[in-house]
């Protein structure tokens, strides 16, 4: 399968977790992505991606969601994130959440070690505003 972010087309990877099990432990990036989407969903002041949420719980369902990308080589993970906010939040503040929310929930959930959560702010949310 192949996914896109920016236009830009990449087939989406498979990576084995180094354990001392019995077996393998193989997790596709596509997993990740949507660790990193449902993480960021969690955070106050977070919007959406690229679009409204109907698409972004469609996102969380397909591979690689749209404006999210990672990348993880040798079990380090970079995530960059395209993000909406919400109207009267602190951008600074809330990146920051996101970040440590995203990390955090990569972590805790794959084992991996996550070097960079890049936040990228795409706009603001202005229709609850009366």
């Amino acid at each position: 399968m192949a996914s896109k972010i920016n236009g830009s087309e990449e087939k989406n990877r498979v990576f084995t977790l180094d354990t001392k099990s019995i077996g393998e432990v193989k997790i596709a990036d596509d997993v990740v992505s949507s660790i990193a989407v449902l993480a960021a969903r969690e955070v106050e002041g977070f919007d959406d991606m690229a679009g409204n949420t109907t698409r972004l719980m469609n996102a969380v369902k397909a591979k690689q969601p749209k404006g999210v990308r990672v990348d993880v080589v040798n079990n380090m993970v970079r995530v960059d994130l395209v993000a909406r906010l919400k109207y009267g939040y602190n951008v600074r503040e809330t990146s920051a959440k996101l970040q440590e929310k995203i990390k955090s929930a990569i972590e805790t959930m794959t084992g991996l070690d996550v070097t960079n959560v890049n936040i990228r702010i795409a706009g603001v949310n202005t229709e609850d505003r009366a």
